[in-house]
């Protein structure tokens, strides 16, 4: 992995913890640090942060960029869709495999409260 972080502003710190510890833990990253302006999930391989800027400007979320996730099979990323429905997220993809990703990838597109685009991805089972 070549990224050290990833940084996702939000201007409501608690709506968008209520929205990712669900769906982080329906991928298997259930540990969760508290920082002074949000909050962070690490992992040996980099962390995924979420908090308010830092210059005080509010968030904003970016037109056709998206954070892909890691799953580890179908149901998880089933799990992660659903937890995203179920916490305040908005629906931009169901889980299914999709024919343009490169292996045909199983992955499911979800918004967080803030409009980030999420998705997460697991290698086609078929081979």
């Amino acid at each position: 992995m070549m990224f050290n972080h990833i940084f996702v502003g939000t201007n409501d710190v608690a709506r968008a913890k209520a929205f990712y510890v669900p769906v982080m833990a329906a991928l298997g990253h259930e540990l969760v640090i508290d920082l002074p302006h949000g909050f962070a999930f690490p992992s040996p391989s980099g962390s995924f942060i979420v908090a308010t800027p830092r210059d005080g400007e509010d968030a904003t979320c970016m037109n056709g960029f998206t954070f892909g996730f890691k799953a580890a099979d179908y149901a998880m990323v089933d799990a992660f869709h659903a937890a995203g429905l179920a916490n305040g997220g908005t629906d931009e993809g169901e889980p299914g495999v999709r024919e343009q990703s490169p292996g045909r990838q199983y992955g499911a597109y979800i918004r967080d409260p803030d409009g980030h685009k999420i998705c997460a991805f697991a290698p086609n089972a078929e081979g």
